[in-house]
Parts: C-alpha cells; sequence; structure tokens
C-alpha cells in the first residue's frame, strides 16, 4: 500500500496475523522488525522532505534526499533481497536473520546520516522564499484534527503528542529512549518539521537497535502455526504435512476480533481482523493513515491561493496507493 515504506507495511500485517492467531515472535525477530520499520520511516520522511521542498520549488533537496534514499535501498537490498517491493517479514517472524557484515552496513550509514541532514536543513531553513511558501498557510488546529481523525506527524504538527509506539508500545519500542516530536503552529511548515526531527529520533533508534539487538532465533517453531523452515520441509514428514495444511487452508485463528496498529511513517496503520475460526479471515478492515489524513485537505485548503494547494497536500505526505487501497 505505502510504497515508499514497503518494510514497515510488511512489520504491521504479519504483526496483526500474530496477534490473531495468538503467537509472538521470537525477541531477536522483534528487534528486526523495530529495525526495519525505523529504516523504513527514515526513507519515508526523506521522501517527504525532498518532495516538500521541489513542491515549492527547490529540487536540489529532493536529488540529496534521493542520494541517502538510494544508500537506504541497497541495504535493504542486503536484507531481503529487494530494493523496493519488500517482502520480509514473515508470520512468526522474518523471512531471515540480518548477517554482521550488514548490521555494520546499517551503522555506518546511521552515523554519516546526521550530519548529512543537518546539511539539508541548513539548505532551505533559512532561506526566506521557502519559510514564505510553508509559513500560516494549511492551518490545521488542534481540536479539529482529532475531529477528523488525523495521526502521525500530520497530528504531531498540531501540537498533539500521540504517537503508537511510546502510547502503545508494540514490538521492542518500549526499550527504547526516543522523544515524540510535536510543533504548535499547525501549519505546513509545523508538519514538515516534525518529519525532519522524527529522522533524527529514527537514527537514534536505529544506533540502539544494533547496541541491544540480542542473538538467537528470527522466526517462531511452532509447525502448526508457522512455515517450517525449508531444511525440515524436505526431511521431515511431520513438517511436509504442517507446510502443505497452511500453504493451502491457512493458520487457523480463534474466532473472534483483533485490532492491531503501528505508528507508519504517516500515522496509524491498523488491521481489525475478525475470524470465524478458518484460515480467511471473515472481515479484513484496514486503517491506513493517507485515507484518513487526506480528510483533513478541505479544511487546510479553506481560504488558502491556489498556488499553496500543492505544498498543503505535501505536507499530509499522502501515498494513493494507501489512500485508496
Amino acid at each position: 500500500m505505502d510504497y515508499l515504506s514497503p518494510l514497515s507495511n510488511n512489520v504491521a500485517i504479519a504483526l496483526a496475523i500474530d496477534n490473531a492467531i495468538g503467537i509472538e515472535a521470537p525477541t531477536r525477530a522483534q528487534w528486526i522488525r523495530t529495525l526495519v520499520a525505523e529504516l523504513a520511516r527514515l526513507s519515508s520522511h526523506l521522501m517527504a522532505m525532498g518532495s516538500t521542498c521541489l513542491d515549492v520549488g527547490a529540487v536540489t533537496m529532493l536529488l540529496w534526499t534521493f542520494t541517502e534514499r538510494e544508500k537506504l535501498y541497497d541495504i535493504f537490498e542486503l536484507i531481503c533481497g529487494a530494493r523496493f517491493t519488500t517482502s520480509f517479514t514473515r508470520i512468526g517472524g522474518v523471512a531471515n536473520d540480518i548477517d554482521d557484515i550488514t548490521l555494520e552496513k546499517i551503522k555506518k550509514w546511521a552515523i554519516q546520516f546526521t550530519p548529512e541532514l543537518k546539511r539539508f536543513e541548513k539548505l532551505v531553513d533559512r532561506n526566506r522564499i521557502f519559510l514564505n511558501r510553508i509559513s500560516g498557510i494549511g492551518i490545521m488546529p488542534p481540536e479539529k484534527a482529532i475531529q477528523l481523525g488525523l495521526t502521525g506527524p500530520t497530528l504531531r504538527g498540531s501540537g498533539i503528542p500521540r504517537d503508537l509506539r511510546r502510547d502503545m508500545p508494540y514490538l521492542v519500542y518500549d526499550q527504547l529512549d526516543f522523544n515524540v516530536i510535536t510543533y504548535n503552529d499547525c501549519d505546513v511548515r509545523s508538519r514538515y518539521k516534525v518529519r525532519v526531527d522524527e529522522m533524527y529520533e529514527s537514527v537514534n533508534m536505529v544506533l540502539q537497535i544494533l547496541d541491544k539487538m540480542p542473538k538467537g532465533e528470527v522466526r517462531l517453531n511452532e509447525p502448526s502455526k508457522v512455515l517450517p523452515k525449508k531444511g525440515e520441509i524436505y526431511t521431515k514428514m511431520e513438517e511436509l504435512i504442517n507446510d502443505f495444511m497452511l500453504i493451502n487452508f491457512g493458520a487457523l485463528p480463534p474466532v473472534g476480533e483483533t485490532y492491531t496498529a503501528i505508528e507508519a511513517p504517516k500515522g496509524e496503520l491498523g488491521f481489525f481482523i475478525v475470524s470465524d475460526g478458518t484460515g480467511h479471515p471473515w472481515k479484513l478492515k484496514i486503517r491506513s493513515p493517507s485515507a484518513s489524513n487526506l480528510q483533513g485537505l478541505p479544511y487546510m485548503a479553506e481560504g488558502s491561493m491556489i498556488a499553496d494547494i500543492v505544498a498543503i497536500i505535501g505536507s499530509i505526505d499522502p501515498v494513493m496507493g494507501e489512500a485508496d487501497k
């Protein structure tokens, strides 16, 4: 859906199905899921930063941010074999472990990125044309943002400190030290600055994860609910049967309802699953942040100049693949 942060999408749907089935990924897998979710946030926010500047005429910034995104895509390729359309997270864990060489590359990138981001900010943060184009437009008061169901940086740009990573911790976020970024001017600049400052926090979290990540298994050994390893499928009859049953009929969650949400780069990405006890959900409702946040556009745009609309849309940072699902 959100093709600017597919690794984060992967984590969200796998976590939702884990919760519906009633299983929990191994500890190392949870740390890895958190790591790739924050890398995806960095990639998405870099795109938001570059495209917001491009929308108001600052072309250079897009080229600079894409340089860093290319480095991240190189890392994604090392992690899962794909750069753009990733498929890494699995029910019960992740597809494969991340080797020490790749973890070291992530650390080197994170260390060099902070001074680069400061250089990016210097290019436009004191530019009078840029500031005039993004300041005082697209106003979204906090009470209206809550009424419209806005989430993520779009909500935090209105001064509301709502972040699921802190308020409803999942994976290993409760073991990480980070700040929830808010700005109170409620305009395009506030939403832009939230995303920029969140990148500093994400880099800090990535470095914490790399220091704290334990060793261990990366996929749950539960053959009746989680796909067994290929080596076991080819050598053991019971695992072969379990693989056949899972592929053809799926895991069988208990009858009931679950709602699982993560703090995706654009806001709350939630999955409401209603199970009737079969391997296919009776209902799967997706609460995508782009669809919800775009509800604020008519209110933000009212009274603005036509030329401001592009900047306002950019400050919401929507992806149409996620908006219409």
